[in-house]
This record gives structure tokens, sequence and C-alpha cells, in this order.
């Protein structure tokens, strides 16, 4: 592990000091460096992006994930933040999130303290300043963090000494959120105040006869997760709130509109998440949801004697994409498509299933179709649709069982078809255990009419590390 000197990176901080050179008044009124009400020579004052740059130089010269900071009084070393995280809804807890600035900001850090609440004195808007002398920059859950050095790990900073090294400016400016889209979402924006236009939680979380709650559901273990899902594009993140949070018991707003919120990983991190100080950062005045069109027929007791359409994928061949027996496989956006596989353990396959996932495409976007051939519901009685799914931690991705009665067969004009979901058909949820396969139920689908095609769509989050797997076997369509 190294500790960095103050004289190899003098250098670099008098070129950085040409930021503060050119600070002028905008529109919250900041005042100049003179008129600070800390007194802190520009000379010592580095970026947040210098500070990222300094500790990627030493993971990539050295392989050490931490970098401590010399405490020599004589060079003191600062950053300089605006607070964007408020404790006071209890979904932050010993942290402090500083962006680099209030408009437009391109670099956040993580500051670990041992304090509670620190709301009281560190508002939203606050901008602050960090002497690095004596503290550790490394990772924390994914994210950028400063704190005491803890052998290869950053710590919490002990409250008695968080005041030697945590400077309050007179500076509140307002917090402008970084407006992005769900598919831009990356490691470089987290720890920046951000919001997300014309969104939705996903249907299964707030639609129906059980609601969720923020994050007090039975399964709820220290976060509760939930999928926001983009109306403008085929893309969803995953939405976090501890369970320790004072709002966590309140139902989650059903229409659609804006949140902000910040961008962080999950406590593993792996996944990235957005959280909210407090449900007062999510905006959703619209109940004009942007569902997909249901069919519902309901759920029957029995299937029939007739089959009209069966797969047990038994006749593919292990490792290649599926096809005959009239199935269109289609990639819509990425690379992956639905193919053949076998698993004798853990997580085995009934025989031989079909499986789609994104996980570690590298893909922008993930869409995958495999759709039956051609079936007319009219010159048969008692349609039923049947089938099996289960997953390898499915995640941010989704799969759904759709329909649609005006797609001519062609392959380039199924995303401009009308699809429909069919809301009775039970598909493998992400909290159940991915050893199990779960059955569909008796899909009714007699409500159907004319002819029309059957399909399972799988849809990634637009981050293929946050995105999982699903398998689908044992299919049937029957009739009386």
């Amino acid at each position: 592990m190294k500790t960095i000197h103050f004289s190899e990176i003098f250098i670099t901080v008098l070129v950085v000091f040409s930021i503060f050179s050119c600070v002028a008044d905008d529109a919250y009124d900041i005042p100049s460096q003179d008129e600070m009400g800390i007194d802190i020579n520009p000379a010592h004052i580095i970026s947040i992006q210098t500070l990222r740059t300094l500790l990627l130089q030493e993971i990539n010269t050295n392989g050490v994930e931490i970098l401590s900071f010399e405490d020599t009084p004589d060079n003191d070393l600062y950053i300089e933040g605006f607070v964007i995280s408020n404790d006071e809804a209890g979904n932050f807890f010993e942290e402090l999130i500083l962006q680099n600035d209030s408009i437009q900001p391109n670099a956040g850090v993580k500051l670990l303290a041992d304090v509670n609440p620190l709301f009281t004195t560190y508002e939203v808007g606050r901008r602050v300043f960090v002497k690095l002398n004596g503290l550790s920059v490394g990772y924390d859950s994914g994210v950028l963090a400063l704190g005491f050095r803890n052998r290869n790990n950053v710590s919490k900073i002990a409250e008695s000494q968080l005041f030697h090294f945590l400077k309050r400016d007179s500076v509140v400016a307002s917090i402008i959120p970084l407006e992005l889209e769900i598919h831009e979402l990356n490691a470089a924006h987290t720890n920046l105040y951000i919001r997300l236009a014309d969104v939705q939680f996903h249907r299964s979380e707030v639609l129906g006869e059980h609601p969720k709650t923020f994050a007090a559901e039975p399964l709820d273990v220290f976060d509760g997760e939930r999928v926001l899902e983009s109306c403008t594009e085929s893309a969803s993140v995953i939405f976090s709130t501890s369970t320790f949070a004072d709002f966590k018991s309140l139902l989650l707003p059903s229409g659609r509109g804006t949140l902000d919120g910040i961008l962080t990983y999950n406590f593993f991190g792996d996944e990235l998440n957005v959280v909210v100080n407090d449900p007062t950062g999510i905006v959703f005045e619209s109940n004009d949801r942007c569902d997909p069109q249901e069919i519902s027929c309901g759920i029957v007791n029995a299937t029939g004697n007739t089959v009209l359409f069966s797969e047990f994928f038994e006749a593919q061949t292990i490792g290649e994409a599926i096809n005959g027996n009239g199935w269109t496989n289609y990639i819509e956006a990425g690379t992956e498509t639905w193919e053949a596989f076998f698993d004798d353990g853990t997580n085995a396959s009934l025989g031989i299933s079909a499986r789609m996932g994104s996980f570690g495409s590298g893909d922008d976007s993930s869409i995958g179709w495999l759709i039956t051939p051609q079936l007319n519901f009219d010159i048969q009685e008692g349609e039923t649709l049947t089938f099996k799914t289960s997953n390898s931690f499915s995640d941010a991705s989704i799969l759904e069982v759709v329909f649609s009665n005006d797609w001519d067969g062609n392959p380039e004009h199924i995303a401009l078809s009308s699809w429909s979901q069919l809301s009775d058909a039970y598909v493998v949820h992400d909290d159940d255990f991915f050893g199990d396969w779960f059955p569909s139920g008796f899909v009714d689908l007699s409500c159907l009419s004319g002819t029309g095609y059957i399909a399972w769509r799988y849809t990634g989050s637009g981050d293929a590390a946050n995105d999982g797997t699903y398998e689908l076997d044992e299919i049937e369509i029957r009739s009386d």
C-alpha cells in the first residue's frame, strides 16, 4: 500500500489551481475564494476528479485499491464538495455524499463518518472542504470513498476527529439534478445527484391486490429493492430503500413522472442502485402509466386433451440458438439469443431447456424474442397455455409472455407490432429460489380470437452487469 507524499503531486495541485482562479458568480451567488468563510490556499485544493485519478494510478501501478495521504501539517491538501445526501429520513447512515459542483457535476465521493445525524450540520447544498492528510481513499461497496484506513479497506472517521477533517463553508447552493436516461447510467455517475424523467415502478410492484411498500415486505432484509423502469426506452434500474428508513412502510407511488436521487451501488458493489433522500424526491403526478396492454382470460383448473403446440426442447442442440418447430428466435437488441442448454447441477435444467440472458455481454441494450408459429383461435375451443420458468438471479432483467394478432411474421416488424402481456401467466420472480422451476398455471386463452403469436420476450436493464438469466421449458398449448 502506498502513502502519497505531497511534494510528488504539488505540480498537479498548481495545475488545478486554475479551476478556482476562474470561479465566477452564478445563479446561486456562490462567493469567490476571498469571500469564503474558510481560509484555504487554493493551491492546496485538488478536485474530486483528481482524487479519483490518483487512486486509479495507485491501482494500476501497485495493484492496491487504497491510497493514503501522509499527515504533514505544513502541506495540507483538500478537496471541495457539495453535500447531496440527507440522513434525516434514515435512508442514509453515517455517510455524507459529496459531488464536485452544484450543477452539471461529473465526480462524487462518499465520506464515511461515525456520526449520526449529519443533516443538522451538513445540509443538502452545503459546501464543505475535506482535509486529506491522514485519510485514505478507496472503494466502499463499489463507490469512491474517503475515511480512515483499516488494512486495505476504508472505515469511518471517528466523531471526535470529524471536525479536524471536515470543514463547513458558509456557502449553501441549490443542487440541480444531473438529467440522465437509465441506459446512460454507469460507474462514473455514482455519488452524483441525478434526475430520471418519465419513469415508473414496474407494474408487479405497485398494481394488483398487494402493492409493495418502499422496504417493509417480508423478504426485505437491510434494503428493499424495486424495479424502476423508463417510459421512453427499454431500460430499468434497481431502486433501493433502507429497511431503517422512516418511510419504509409507505406504499410505492403507482403513477409516472420524475425521480431525483443519488446513484450508487448495492452493498456488494455489483449492481447500480438509485436511492432517494426521502419520498419528496419522487414526483409522479401522472396516473397515465406506460404499461403494455394486457390480456386476461383468467386461470382454469385443467387443460384440454388436444395438443396445438408443444416444445420440450429435447431435439435442440446444446449451446446453439433455438430453431425449428416453427420458432422465430429474434435478437431485437444486443448480441444474446435464446439458446439450448443443459445443467445437472444446483440450477438443473429440465433435460434440455431454453435459456436467455445478457449478464456479462457488455451490451448497452438486450432484447430477445422467442415466438411460436402462428396459431388460429377460431377453429377450436378451450385453449390453454402452460410452461415453466426458472432463473439464475434475473436481477434487473425482465421476462414477459406476450401475444400479438397483428404481427405479419416478418422478424423486422416485431418491434413495430402490438404485443399485449398475458398477465395471468406466472413468470419466475427474481426473489424466487434459483434452483426451482415454477409453473405458469393453466393460462386460459379462450378469450383470444383470430390468428396470432405467443412470444417470450427478454429485456435487459441497459447495464449487462446488472442483468441475469431466465430459463424456459415444457411449453404446451392445448384445447378441448
